[in-house]
């Protein structure tokens, strides 16, 4: 796998885990829906809280990229044919978007990837994660790829 293909899957992984930082310091890592946009300044990734049933819009990983913004995100393949596996994860920076029109884009980006957001635009927060570094392995390849 080299890194086109590392970005291909990350993008059209229908589902991702993110881990951000809690304030005390521990890890939080949950399942999350996203999109990637390759802009000017390199890879986007959108998510945006969503109208399904929550306990709260006052999201943990909301809570934790306003304390720090530091994030990763892991998508993978699992298979019993153990050649088949690999993975890709994508480190960086998270925001919340204040921009009107910046989280109009993303929506459509999500909407047009995610179809139950064609009907029902999320109306929560959308934060974006501008990448910095991405790595991926493969099963059969030597080492771990950085870029």
């Amino acid at each position: 796998m080299d890194r086109d293909e590392a970005v291909r899957k990350l993008t059209e992984a229908k589902v991702g885990r993110i881990a951000t930082v809690r304030p005390d310091g521990s890890p939080h890592v949950v399942p999350f829906v996203f999109v990637v946009i390759d802009a000017d300044d390199g890879l986007r990734l959108y998510w945006c809280v969503d109208d399904k049933p929550k306990r709260s819009r006052g999201l943990q990983r909301l809570v934790n990229v306003r304390a720090n913004p530091a994030v990763e995100l892991e998508v993978d393949r699992y298979d019993d044919d153990w050649s088949e596996l690999w993975w890709v994860r994508a480190s960086g920076m998270a925001r919340e978007v204040t921009s009107p029109d910046e989280r109009a884009r993303a929506l459509t980006a999500l909407a047009a990837k995610y179809p139950p957001y064609a009907g029902h635009p999320p109306s929560g927060p959308v934060v974006a994660i501008q990448v910095d570094r991405v790595s991926w392995w493969a099963a059969g390849a030597s080492r771990t790829e950085l870029s």
